[in-house]
């Protein structure tokens, strides 16, 4: 069942009025996607010459006529790209149809902001205040047709469908349907059950949800059809159980993820990743299965314990590392979106892990280890912090920002059974463990193959004696 959600599989179409920004927008975007950039204008004046020249020499109508062409063309690529739009392009009914297909996003300027940037320069349609504003206000209604967007995270977030607002929880029942079925950490049911007539299944609260066990309970005791649609409620592990559940129900059936962990909001819920546990090692069962929408809502993270909200923070630090920016200084909502969006961008640029996504796994390696060999009572955030010291020390990097954010300690486990776990790794290939490494801030590697003596010296440290 291959996901239509969103951009994952779609160009991500860039439409608004001219001095929009449309441009250093979809640059940014592309970059952070690792997705390859269009701008139709500029393509415009490489094969026919400067726009103003056109316009003067062949008038609007032909130029019309040789931009749609050159839209068509960039949209109908069939590896999808950020493409920004000129202006006027929405004007085109061929090329309205074939924004349809794709993921048009607008980018909102006001009409005084827009004046202010193009007055003066060559665009043939910005000479003259009073007609740049008739301009304006026309195309509004054009415009209006497409979500608007004001940065390159709003532009990823959207892209996947995620949501990351105070009280929205309140939606849930609005986005995912009233009468739908709802698969709940037994826990948090009791404090942050959504409003609606929902066929309730609850599963028990942290790892032991990801047990096959579960899955299986769940299978039987699920009445839906293919159109029926699944609403999980919880945290990672609640999230990959129902997104695994919903996966492999007839094949496929739609999902909405509400995370209510921190580790949820800004990682575990996003991307559709989803799977359960084996005796051997974690996330060893699973599929690639989007949901259709994510709901995180920062208000329920007030019920959050303190253990839990340093588990998520774990994440928090591994994407700050990751993007080269320090995420966990920003105020709760903005990090939150700030981590959110950077997910996004990884995972559209690779949404099966062929290839980039592998840098989410960083400390991960290390991390999964030390928790399967300790039957999971290592929590998960506490075994990423170890890992993201074996990592970095791997790097040959600093680890003052997860010592002082983290600070983890050796945990007691046996060295054997997580040397085993770790040369199980899903992500080893020919025998060889990959790991992921942070040679600077912002510039991971991954696939990396290091001796096994410095891998193996590497986890040993991070176990107690």
């Amino acid at each position: 069942m291959v996901s239509q959600v969103g951009a994952l599989h779609r160009h991500i179409a860039l439409v608004g009025f001219m001095g929009a920004g449309k441009t250093t927008l979809g640059r940014e975007v592309a970059r952070l996607a690792e997705r390859s950039f269009v701008d139709t204008d500029d393509e415009i004046a490489r094969r026919h010459g400067p726009i103003a020249q056109l316009f003067e020499e062949r008038g609007e109508p032909e130029f019309r006529a040789l931009e749609e062409a050159v839209v068509l063309e960039a949209l109908a690529s069939p590896d999808p790209a950020v493409i920004a739009l000129g202006g006027g392009a929405v004007e085109t009914k061929g090329v309205r149809e074939a924004l349809d297909r794709q993921f048009p996003v607008r980018l909102e300027v006001d009409v005084e902001a827009a004046w202010e940037r193009v007055r003066g320069g060559e665009r043939p349609l910005a000479r003259d205040e009073g007609t740049f504003r008739e301009l304006f206000a026309r195309r509004q209604e054009l415009y209006a047709s497409y979500p608007g967007v004001s940065d390159a995270d709003s532009v990823l977030l959207r892209s996947l469908a995620v949501m990351v607002a105070a009280g929205s929880l309140g939606s849930v029942a609005e986005i995912a349907g009233p009468s739908g079925t709802l698969v709940a950490d037994e826990h948090v049911l009791g404090l942050h059950r959504p409003v609606g007539q929902w066929k309730v299944h609850t599963v028990p609260a942290g790892e032991t949800a990801k047990d096959l066990e579960v899955v299986q309970r769940l299978w039987e005791a699920f009445e839906l059809e293919r159109a029926g649609t699944i609403t999980a409620l919880g945290g990672g592990a609640t999230t990959d159980t129902a997104g695994f559940a919903a996966a492999t129900f007839l094949r496929g059936v739609r999902w909405v993820a509400v995370p209510t962990t921190l580790v949820g909001q800004v990682d575990a819920a996003i991307g559709g990743k989803t799977g359960i546990n084996l005796a051997g090692g974690k996330n060893l069962v699973g599929a690639f299965h989007l949901p259709e929408h994510v709901v995180a809502d920062p208000d329920v993270l007030v019920t959050l314990p303190d253990r839990e909200r340093r588990q998520g923070m774990a994440e928090v630090v591994k994407i700050g590392l990751l993007s080269g920016r320090g995420v966990w200084d920003l105020p709760e909502e903005e990090m939150i979106r700030a981590c959110a969006a950077f997910k996004c961008a990884v995972v559209l640029g690779d949404p099966y892990e062929q290839g980039r996504r592998a840098i989410l796994n960083l400390g991960h390696t290390f991390g999964h280890a030390l928790e399967a060999a300790s039957d999971f009572s290592v929590p998960h955030g506490d075994a990423v912090a170890l890992g993201l010291l074996a990592a970095l020390r791997l790097s040959g990097q600093p680890t003052d920002v997860v010592d002082k954010l983290l600070s983890p300690h050796p945990v007691r486990v046996d060295r054997e059974r997580a040397w085993a776990a770790l040369k199980r790794d899903k992500k080893s290939a020919d025998g060889r463990t990959r790991l992921v490494l942070l040679p600077e801030p912002g510039k991971p590697e991954y696939g990396v193959d290091l001796p096994d003596g410095d891998v193996h010296a590497a986890l040993d440290s991070l176990i107690a004696d």
